[in-house]
C-alpha cells in the first residue's frame, strides 16, 4: 500500500508539473505571437527630379539632321538632355534591404517651330511644324544600404549610402507634323496625314545613391547617380488596313527611327521616412 501510494504521487506531481509546463508554453507561444504582430515596419515615401543625359549617338539625332536639311529655312534640334518628376514608395526588410514601387512622367521631348517652313518632299511650305515626345513609366526597384540604414524607428541618424537597380515599363508619345513623309512597311511608300507615333519598352537602370537626414519632420534629402537603358524599337502607328506606318531618318526601312533616351541621369529627391 505504501509503494502504491508513493506512485501515485510521484504521478500526480509528474502530471501537474507537465500541465504547468504546457499552460507556461501557451503563455510564451501568446506573447511570441503578440511580439510579432506588432513588429515595426518601416517605409518611405519619395518625390523626385531626374536630369537625363541622353546619348548623343541616337537615332533621333539622325532623324534631326536629315529632316533639317529638308527644310530651306527651319532645324530641328537634336535631343540632349531630359528631365522628369516622380513619386516612389519603398519599405525596408531585412536590415539593409529595401523594396520600391512609383513612376515618372517625363517634361516633353523636342520642339515646336512656329512660323512657315519650306519642305522640300512636299514643295510647299508647313506651319508649325513639331516633333514632340512624351514619356511615362511605371517601376520597381530593390535597394542595398551599404552605410548606416534607417532605424526601425523610421529615423535617418547620419548619411546613408546605398546602391540598386531599377526596372520599369515605359510608353513614348511621338508628335510630328502631318506633312512629314513617314514610311509604309508594308508598301514601302510614303506616306502623309501622320497620327501619333506610339510605343512601350522595358527600361533598366543601375545606381549609387546617398540621403542625408534634413532635421525636419524627419525629412531627408536623397541624390542618385544611374545609368539608364531604355530604347523604344516599335515606335509606329497603324492605318485603316492595320499596316505599319513608321518614321526613318533616310527614307527606308533600315533607316527607321528608335527612339533611344538611354545615358546617364541624375536624381535628386525629398524623401520621409515612417513606420507603423
Amino acid at each position: 500500500m505504501i509503494i502504491i501510494a508513493v506512485l501515485l504521487a510521484v504521478a500526480l506531481g509528474f502530471s501537474t508539473s507537465q500541465a504547468q509546463e504546457t499552460e507556461q508554453d501557451v503563455l510564451d507561444r501568446y506573447i511570441k505571437a503578440g511580439e510579432e504582430k506588432h513588429t515595426t515596419k518601416l517605409g518611405w515615401a519619395s518625390f523626385n527630379f531626374s536630369l537625363n543625359r541622353i546619348n548623343k549617338n541616337n537615332p533621333y539625332n539622325d532623324f534631326a539632321v536629315y529632316e533639317s536639311e529638308r527644310f530651306d529655312n527651319g532645324e530641328i534640334s537634336q535631343l540632349g538632355y531630359g528631365s522628369s518628376f516622380g513619386a516612389d514608395f519603398g519599405i525596408v526588410f531585412w536590415d539593409k534591404y529595401a523594396w520600391s514601387i512609383g513612376g515618372e512622367y517625363w517634361l516633353r521631348l523636342g520642339e515646336k517651330l512656329s512660323g512657315n517652313y519650306d519642305y522640300t518632299p512636299i514643295g510647299a511650305s508647313v506651319t508649325d511644324p513639331v516633333s514632340e515626345i512624351k514619356v511615362y513609366s511605371f517601376n520597381t526597384g530593390v535597394q542595398y544600404y551599404l552605410l548606416n540604414p534607417p532605424t526601425k524607428t523610421g529615423k535617418l541618424n547620419s548619411l546613408a549610402v546605398r546602391a540598386g537597380g531599377t526596372v520599369g515599363y515605359y510608353f513614348a508619345t511621338w508628335y510630328l507634323w502631318p506633312e512629314y513623309q513617314s514610311l509604309n512597311l508594308a508598301t514601302s511608300e510614303a506616306t502623309e496625314d501622320n497620327i501619333a507615333f506610339r510605343g512601350n519598352a522595358p527600361g533598366f537602370s543601375f545606381n549609387i545613391g546617398a540621403d542625408y537626414p534634413l532635421g525636419v519632420w524627419d525629412l531627408a534629402i536623397g541624390a542618385d547617380m544611374s545609368y539608364l537603358y531604355l530604347n523604344f524599337k516599335n515606335v509606329a502607328w497603324y492605318n485603316s488596313n492595320d499596316e505599319e506606318i513608321v518614321a526613318t531618318y533616310d527614307g527606308t526601312t533600315e533607316g527607321r527611327v528608335d527612339l533611344d533616351l538611354s545615358g546617364v541621369r541624375g536624381k535628386i529627391e525629398v524623401k520621409r521616412f515612417f513606420n507603423w
